[in-house]
């Protein structure tokens, strides 16, 4: 098994395809993310003592890990969610051409 790299994917949802695009465009413009992949999703969830089934853009944010924390700020400024989802997981392993394309994109 490779070693871990020090890439990362980061993973938010948004409530409509405009948002989630316009999100996606400026993370990328900002270089703190190389590629953002957006794809429709319905999501069950407990929000304030309600379950609810919603339709959602899910974001999947190919990064640097050292970007992290500035990224989540990023989308929590942009974010029109009380607390939107922001989850990182850890790329232990890709293709090296893109590993080096990714950190390229990203000021790395």
């Amino acid at each position: 098994m490779a070693d871990e790299t020090p890439y990362c994917m980061v993973m938010t949802t948004l409530a409509g395809e405009a948002l989630a695009e316009a999100l996606a465009r400026e993370i990328v413009q900002a270089r703190l993310g190389a590629c953002v992949q957006v794809q429709g999703i319905k999501s069950f969830y407990r929000w304030k003592n309600e379950t609810r089934g919603e339709h959602e853009c899910l974001l999947l944010i190919k990064t640097r890990k050292a970007l992290y924390r500035p990224l989540e700020d990023f989308i929590r400024a942009h974010h029109p969610y009380e607390t939107p989802e922001i989850v990182q997981l850890p790329i232990t392993a890709g293709s090296a051409d893109y590993l080096q394309w990714l950190a390229s994109e990203t000021g790395g």
